[in-house]
């Protein structure tokens, strides 16, 4: 599980293909990383990879190949920037919202401007998603946790503060940039209790009948 706050800028130092797989080594940055042991999850741009391989400043995770088909992560090579945390510890504080960094989509962003000293971005997000977010909901962007400030459809603005620009790779963000998504673990859960036993049942979903027999509604 992670916070989704941000604890350093790392960097691709190398990338290895393993035949459908792929092996990257990561330079960490500013990150402590005096606590990580082999086989402790530390999410880059909000996927959660496991170490194994370790040094000072950097470290070393295998990625899957179904991982790359589904993130963004596909698309990093050596030199790019990635946003990284290490998994929270009870005494973490949670300054963000809980996250597990499993991607559940990718995003597009579609605009950016200027908004004083921050700036906003319109990102489309699957169809598949919308209905997990929610304005002034929390959302994971590139392992970012931030605000639903608008939503219209599938597409949500976000308000981006200067610190976060310098802290993250979104100051390099501009339209037609593709990022994982996770939503909030809170709404997909909730969509699965709501099922009840019917949650069992193959092709299960909630559907206009559901809601009106539970009294969502009339």
């Amino acid at each position: 599980m992670f916070t989704g706050i941000i604890e350093s800028l790392g960097e691709i130092e190398s990338i290895e293909d393993k035949g459908g797989d792929a092996r990257f080594w990561i330079k960490t940055g500013k990150m402590d990383m005096h606590d990580v042991k082999l086989g402790d999850s530390i999410a880059m741009n909000g996927v959660c990879l496991t170490a194994i391989e370790l040094r000072d400043d950097a470290y070393c995770a295998d990625v899957s190949g179904e991982t790359l088909s589904l993130t963004s992560l596909k698309q990093l090579s050596e030199g790019s920037k990635v946003n990284l945390e290490k998994a929270l510890t009870l005494q973490t504080r949670l300054g963000g919202h809980m996250v597990s960094g499993h991607v559940d989509g990718l995003g597009k962003v579609l605009q950016r401007y200027d908004d004083g000293r921050s700036v906003r971005f319109i990102i489309e997000a699957p169809t598949s998603l919308a209905k997990y977010i929610a304005v002034k909901g929390s959302i994971t962007v590139d392992g970012v946790s931030l605000t639903v400030n608008k939503l219209d459809g599938c597409q949500f603005e976000l308000n981006i503060v200067p610190h976060t620009l310098q802290e993250t790779i979104m100051d390099s963000y501009k339209p037609g940039s593709e990022v994982n998504l996770e939503v909030d673990l809170i709404a997909r859960y909730l969509e699965r209790l709501m099922l009840g036993d019917r949650a069992a049942e193959p092709g299960a979903k909630i559907t206009e009948a559901l809601l009106a027999e539970n009294g969502f509604i009339k």
